[in-house]
């Protein structure tokens, strides 16, 4: 029988409730990141194509870029703003920087031939991308249990 180190960072609910929130772990996590922030996605297969849609408020159309390479969707946004105001007595200067990137894995029946259709409208992007035409034909079989 052999012994493995308990990694603490690894596990920090075996400690007290205030270490584990006073821990880098918790800090360090994605989930709390927010230069790492992605947007919330929805995913929908529709007989002909695919639709993905991504809640991106406060971003211009031309603030994304969208890319396809073999099997893989990248979408990202960057936008960036300054704002300066002197007076006499003051200046006030005030800026702003959102970003996110996301990447999706594309399924095989896609059809990366055809013009990915992008639209964003009210905060979200939508994209549609084409199925190939086996994909379309090949409808889904119900398997009755008996």
């Amino acid at each position: 029988m052999s012994l493995v180190k308990l990694n603490k960072k690894r596990f920090p609910w075996n400690e007290s409730l205030t270490d584990f929130f006073n821990r880098e772990l918790f800090v360090d996590d994605d989930f709390f990141n927010l230069e790492k922030s992605h947007p919330s996605m929805n995913v929908k297969e529709h007989d002909k194509d695919f639709e993905i849609e991504f809640a991106a408020p406060g971003f211009d159309k031309k603030d994304f870029d969208i890319t396809m390479k073999d099997d893989v969707l990248e979408v990202s946004a960057h936008k960036s703003k300054e704002e300066t105001e002197e007076d006499e007595n003051y200046t006030r200067r005030e800026f702003n920087y959102s970003a996110f990137t996301r990447t999706v894995q594309l399924p095989n029946t896609v059809d990366r031939t055809k013009e990915v259709k992008a639209v964003y409208k009210n905060g979200i992007l939508k994209l549609n991308l084409l199925k190939m035409e086996e994909a379309k034909e090949n409808k889904k079989k119900v398997i009755e249990v008996v």
